[in-house]
């Protein structure tokens, strides 16, 4: 029988600390008001600090939350179910907990991006770039798990 451990959301609770304390360490650099949104790396878009803070962290806990809630439902819904405790139950269990990491990365990053310019005048690069370039790499891991996993029920043939 399979029960909850924290691996399963590993990641996302990495990137859920990461982003606390990034607001921690910049909330008291950043001014009243900042930019969240440039256009040819100039702002364009102003909000309070406390406002863009919010709208920054909330979906990361939004995030952690519903990697936990998927990795305990799949927990649960497997104990009404024929028993699956092998390995690669909990290979699933830790890839898919953790696959919110991904647009957790994206949302830390653009945090990093808006108080960086906007405490020390630091652009760093578009975010639909650095997205990109985590989508892309995610595909990476995401195809290699996949044929692997293609790889091991051929070799059982």
């Amino acid at each position: 029988m399979i029960s909850f451990r924290w691996k399963y959301i590993a990641l996302p609770l990495v990137f859920l600390l990461l982003s606390i304390g990034l607001a921690i360490y910049f909330f008291p650099r950043l001014p009243d008001e900042i930019a969240y949104h440039f256009k040819d790396g100039l702002p364009d878009r102003w909000l309070s600090r406390g406002v863009a803070t919010a709208w920054l962290l909330v979906p990361q806990f939004l995030l952690t939350g519903l990697g936990a809630a998927i990795v305990t439902g799949i927990i649960r819904l497997g104990k009404h179910l024929q028993p699956t405790a092998n390995k690669r139950a909990e290979t699933m269990l830790l890839l898919i907990g953790n696959m919110v990491a991904l647009p957790q990365l994206v949302l830390a990053f653009a945090m990093l991006a808006i108080f960086s310019y906007n405490s020390y005048g630091i652009y760093l690069m578009p975010l639909w770039l650095f997205a990109l370039i985590v989508m892309g790499l995610g595909g990476i891991i995401l195809g290699a798990f996949f044929f692997l996993a293609i790889r091991q029920i051929l070799a059982r043939k």
